[in-house]
């Protein structure tokens, strides 16, 4: 049993903790958000995420996880001094793209000037190539007295929706450090998971995270580049994909086309990569095009809505006074977060199209009331429906694959379903009477 503090108690934060503490660790979770730690310590979760208040609330009753605003508290207390510190505070993206380091460095100016014995510090936040080396000489500066540390990177690659899946069955750990020995005491950690364990320099690990996030939002890009031409050709982008997919080479993951990614970590990482390349003189065409893409998928869907919604047969320049209903408001499944969410941004280019919305997720309605105005949100899909020139599916929740579309046609003042989640079969839809588009589908 190692004793591990966790600075940050996000999504990233929290999740770390929890899995490690359900792994037989003392986890302290520390947080300057008095109201959060105050919610954690009552059994209330920050965020949506599949398992994990179960999980925190089995491993706070059995002793092993705690939450604390007191960095004293979570490195120094003498029945059970941290080994291990992870930060893992927000990163987000600043008026350039580059990701904001304030949090980073908060975090390792209140570690140096807490710790009163020696520390393996790492850095779990998605951070620029280079932030371990700023770290170690932000704690050495700001030291009281010289106490040894080390510091490692182990850039997290939780996916939203399926994290402690994640955590609990890694396909590789990668650790960073200029200290082999601090990166073996870490990988320690790991070990009862049983995955692969890379070991290498700090600036590798850095930027094995960014080099795969942005693969990733390339080959999202890549599909909805794809499923642009078989629309104009008449191809069905879903097959094409199942038939890429089948080549080793290439896998079917993130062969998804739609509204392009969105969620706190692919548009923030792409920038970020762009924005270092960038600053040392390169030159990042391809990045470029993927996020140049990215935005252009959620702009064809308000066009397809707009050229399928009809004033007396009359196809409308502008939605003025159309309604539109929208299904789904985080940016993924599983998820309540909003953080770069497609939909949110789709309603919003609806709204500045003269339309007026209607919008339900099953999950994300109270996060997306902060952040949107002039919206009715709705009860479920149906009171969504009511009224509506035209619904956009827009997030791929489970309770949207089997509505009862007839009953959702019933209501509607035009059967229009502009499918941005490729969900329905286009033959079917068809046959009930809708005027149907997916993403890519030749219809």
């Amino acid at each position: 049993m190692k004793n591990i503090a966790v600075i940050g108690s996000g999504y990233v934060g929290l999740v770390t903790g929890t899995c490690f503490a359900d792994l037989g660790n003392r986890v302290v979770c520390v947080d300057v958000n008095v109201e959060r730690i105050a919610n954690l310590q009552n059994g209330i979760m920050p965020i949506y995420e599949p398992g994990l208040e179960e999980l925190a609330k089995r491993n706070v009753a059995a002793g092993r996880l705690h939450f604390t605003t007191s960095y004293a508290e979570a490195l120094n207390c003498p029945e059970a001094p941290a080994d291990l510190v992870f930060i893992a505070v927000n990163t987000p993206m600043g008026v350039d793209g580059e990701a904001e380091l304030r949090y980073v460095r908060a975090a390792a100016e209140c570690i140096a000037q807490t710790m009163d014995h020696p520390l393996i510090i790492i850095n779990k936040s998605t951070v620029p190539v280079g932030t371990g080396d700023w770290v170690s000489d932000i704690v050495r500066n700001k030291q009281p007295q010289p106490i040894p540390f080390s510091v490692v990177s182990n850039p997290e690659f939780l996916r939203e929706g399926a994290a402690i899946a994640d955590f609990m069955a890694p396909d590789r750990v990668v650790l960073g450090s200029l200290d082999e020995d601090a990166a073996q005491k870490v990988a320690q950690l790991y070990l009862p998971l049983r995955g692969p364990i890379m070991i290498t320099d700090l600036r590798t690990a850095e930027m094995i995270k960014y080099a795969s996030n942005a693969f990733l939002a390339t080959k999202i890009s890549f599909i909805n580049e794809i499923a642009n031409i078989c629309e104009a050709l008449g191809a069905d982008v879903k097959e094409v994909a199942a038939g890429m997919g089948y080549d080793k080479r290439i896998g079917r993951a993130f062969l998804d086309a739609g509204l392009g990614y969105g969620g706190s970590c692919f548009p923030k990482d792409v920038k970020a990569l762009a924005h270092m390349a960038n600053v040392q003189g390169k030159h990042p065409q391809l990045l470029e095009a993927v996020m140049t893409i990215n935005t252009d998928a959620r702009r064809s869907i308000v066009a397809k809505v707009r050229s399928l919604v009809g004033n007396n047969g009359a196809h409308l320049n502008r939605l003025e006074g159309a309604t539109i209903g929208v299904l789904g408001l985080a940016f993924k499944a599983n998820t309540d977060d909003i953080r770069e969410s497609q939909p949110i941004d789709i309603i919003r280019m609806l709204q500045a199209d003269g339309a007026n919305v209607k919008a339900y997720d099953p999950v994300a309605m109270e996060n997306a009331g902060k952040v949107l105005q002039n919206v009715k949100l709705c009860e479920d899909a149906y009171e969504t429906a009511e009224g509506c020139d035209a619904i956009i599916l827009a997030t791929e929740w489970n309770e949207f694959k089997n509505l009862d579309l007839k009953q959702l046609k019933e209501t509607m003042r035009q059967p229009v379903i502009v499918d941005g989640r490729n969900l329905y079969d286009p033959e079917r839809m068809h046959k009930l009477g809708f005027t149907y588009r997916g993403v890519g589908r030749g219809y």
